[in-house]
Order: structure tokens, then sequence, then C-alpha cells
């Protein structure tokens, strides 16, 4: 560890991967529910078991992001953090508000107060008091990092990561915006949740994986940064104008269907350029870097962030498709791949290469950490056949033939089982992935202590 206030990365990754944990067991909840729909009903009823899923999801790549920023930030503008003790209290501050909010889902306080309550758009659900703390803790960050790289040298990499950062929590404040007329609140609402993740979350992944390529590669610092700025303007060129793929059928003007159609089109393009990036890096340094589950955690990011978000998305996106498709389970296999390749793998790729260098240590449990990958990236590719084909037969069956809901949901039950087991094998490849990563093995602390003190 070249500096010393790097350390605050470790605090925000070990609370990231405690919520991973958090998510991907209320995920395997909510999968179970489909199977055994009466399955804690009245304790726990399945909405607040989506909305914890959801919202750890967000929170834990968040807490993620953040770490990553601390720990890249110092190496790339060649000094401290601003303050250390900011970044505590930002820390603090979000694990605060996230408590808040499983305490007010799991038991439904509040129930309507403007204040305290929580909210009903997607997501969003989060109590205003949250969200004001989000924010505070959001400007906390920016001021922080900022002020750290104004001080120091300037990168493409910080650039990038500045500007993705910045815009993710510009576009937080939309947040607040809550209209009544129902149309105009999915047009704002869509410009959280598509832009950040179809948008600025595209810049901090792609500036994080570039900052993992240079150290796991060797590859020229130039060569980096120009693929970085290629991908970074296709997926702002592709990705603002695609939030139009969401105004099809919310009453918006009709030239949203051919707006969104063609640029949510070329959104496939930063993906692929993001994957070829990955791959050409790897084939020009030749570079025998010894943490190999780093390195498969980062080209399997840009792997499945291709397949998921580009390929998957582009499936049902255009306007003649999505009128059938639309809010069946293609879209969760869309959205699971999406979220998993682009975003978890990012954050598994710079947990895996930045603790080793936290804890002053040789890479440690490769295999059992890429027995992990395998396992996660396994079984989340097989719930997305399995919800691809679900939801192909949903579409036939409920949106061409016309049948009711609930007959098409029985119809499907042999799918939903299928997606269980995927998810079982997604949970277990995450706690082996939090151990691998957290409890070293005794003889690899003995031999990393004895190079120490060698050294």
């Amino acid at each position: 560890m070249k500096y010393q206030s790097q350390s605050v990365a470790k605090a925000y990754f070990v609370a990231a991967m405690a919520l991973f944990a958090v998510q991907v067991l209320g995920g395997l909840l909510a999968g179970w529910i489909y199977v055994a729909p009466n399955t804690l009903s009245e304790i726990l009823p399945f909405n607040t078991v989506r909305m914890l899923h959801t919202n750890s999801l967000v929170v834990w790549l968040l807490l993620g992001f953040f770490g990553a920023a601390y720990f890249l930030i110092p190496e790339e503008s060649e000094r401290e953090i601003h303050s250390p003790m900011l970044a505590y209290v930002q820390l603090a501050i979000l694990l605060l508000g996230t408590a808040g909010v499983v305490v007010t889902y799991i038991f439904d306080l509040f129930h309507g107060h403007w204040l305290l309550g929580k909210e009903g758009r997607e997501f969003l659900e989060q109590p205003l008091w949250v969200k004001l703390g989000i924010a505070v803790a959001a400007v906390i960050f920016l001021y922080n990092v900022t002020m750290t790289v104004l001080a120091g040298k300037k990168t493409a990499i910080t650039n990038v990561l500045l500007l993705g950062l910045w815009g993710l929590v510009v576009l937080f404040l939309f947040a607040f915006y809550n209209p009544d007329n129902l149309g105009l609140d999915k047009q704002y609402w869509w410009y959280v949740i598509h832009l950040w993740v179809e948008g600025v979350w595209e810049l901090i992944m792609a500036s994080i994986l570039a900052f993992l390529m240079l150290k796991l590669t060797g590859v020229d610092r130039e060569i980096v940064e120009k693929w970085l700025y290629v991908i970074v303007g296709t997926a702002l060129f592709s990705g603002i104008l695609g939030t139009g793929h969401h105004y099809y059928w919310i009453g918006g003007p009709a030239y949203w269907q051919w707006i969104g159609s063609i640029f949510s089109s070329l959104e496939v393009i930063p993906f692929f350029a993001m994957m070829s990036f990955a791959f050409i890096m790897v084939w020009k340094g030749r570079r025998d870097h010894p943490n190999k589950a780093a390195l498969l955690w980062s080209l399997g990011c840009a792997t499945l962030a291709f397949f998921g978000a580009g390929v998957w998305g582009f499936l049902h996106t255009l306007h003649g498709v999505n009128y059938y498709t639309h809010g069946t389970q293609i879209t969760a296999a869309h959205g699971h791949l999406a979220f998993f390749g682009a975003y978890v793998s990012l954050n598994l790729a710079i947990f895996t290469y930045a603790f080793p260098i936290l804890k002053n240590r040789d890479p440690y449990n490769q295999v059992l950490n890429m027995g992990s990958f395998w396992l996660m990236a396994g079984g989340m590719c097989f719930m997305t056949f399995v919800l691809t084909f679900a939801g192909t037969v949903q579409t036939h069956m409920q949106r061409v033939l016309g049948e009711d809901y609930m007959s098409v949901q029985d119809g499907l039950a042999l799918f939903y089982w299928m997606r269980f087991g995927a998810g079982v094998a997604v949970v277990i490849g995450a706690f082996l992935f939090i151990y691998a990563i957290l409890v070293p093995k005794r003889q690899e602390i003995i031999s990393s202590d004895a190079t120490v003190a060698a050294e």
C-alpha cells in the first residue's frame, strides 16, 4: 500500500460485502417465494423481500464504487486522500441510513409519513430522511475526492471517474422530485435509474476497469487512456438518448419509440468496446501478474457485461419487440445478467485486487476465489437462460394467446424451480468469495510474514 489513506477503502469494501451477503440471501428468498408463494407471507411479504433485495444491491454497489475511488485516486493523484476522517463520516451516514431503511421496510414503520415512511417508487422507496442523508454523504464524498484530485496529478482515469461520480450524485437529486402525474413521474424517475446504470455508472465502470488493466497487464498508460476515451464517448452518445426506450408506454410522444429504439440499440457498442479493451490489454501486456483471480474477475466483468447489458438488452429494446415482452421474465433475465456482469463483477474484481495490497500480503485463496467466480457466473448465466425461456413462453401465452396472468405463472413453475437452483449456486459462490477474500490460509500468513521480514 503506497498511501496510508488508502486503508479507508477497506472499511467500505467490508461493509459492501456484508450487504452483498444480505442481497443474495434476499434474492434467494424471493426466488423461493416464486415456487412457494405463501412463504413468510404474513411476516415478510414478497414486496418487502424484493425491496430489500434491490435496495441492498444498489447500496453495496455504491459502497464498492466509493471504496474503489478512495483506493485508486491516491495512486493516480500521487497524494493522500484530502480527509480520511470525512470518508469515515460519510460511511457512517450511509450505514445509518441503510439500517434505517431495513428496519422501516421490514416492520413497515411510519406508514404514509412524508418524512419517515417509505416511498412508493421502485428502487427509490427509501424514506425522505434517508435520501437527505445520502445527499449529505454524497456531498462529503465529492468534496473529498475532488479536492484530492485537484491538489494532485490529473489522469484520464481520475477525470473519467470524477465525471461519473459527479453525474451519479447530481442525477440522484431527481429522486427528490415526485410529481403527481404518473407519466411525468416515470419520465424523471428514469433520469435516476437509467442514467445511472446505462450512463454515469458505465463511466465509473470504464475507469475502474482501466485502472485494473493498467495494474494487471502493464500496458502503457497512453494505450489505456485512448481506449478509455472511446468507451466514454460511445457510452454517453448512446446512453443519454437511449433513455427513450423506457418512454415507449408511459404516455410520452411517439417519437421516443424511434429515438429509444435507435440509440438503445447502439448501447451494445460501449460494452463490446470494454470487452475488446480488456482482452486486448491482456494480450498486449503479456504480464504474469501474481493476482490471477483479479484478472479473471476483470475479464469476466467485461465479457458478462457485454452479454448481459449489451446482447440481452438489445434482445427486447426495439419498440416492436418490447410491445410484447415489456415487463415479462425477459426483463428479469436482462436485469440479472447485466447487473452481475457490469457492476457486481467489477466490484468483486477491485476487491480481489485491492485486499492483498491493503493487508500487505501476497494474493491468497486464489483457487477458492476463482472457484467462486465460476459458481456465480455459471449460476447467473443459467438463471439468465432459464428466465429468457420463461419470458418467451410467458410472452406467447399471455401477450399473444391472451391467457390470464396466474394461469401463465402456473405454467412457468418448472422455470422458477430451475431459477431457484441457479440462485443457490450464486449464493454459495458469494459466500465462498467473501471467505476467500477475508480469511487467508495459515501457511499463507506465515510465508507472507516471512517475506515482509526478509524485506
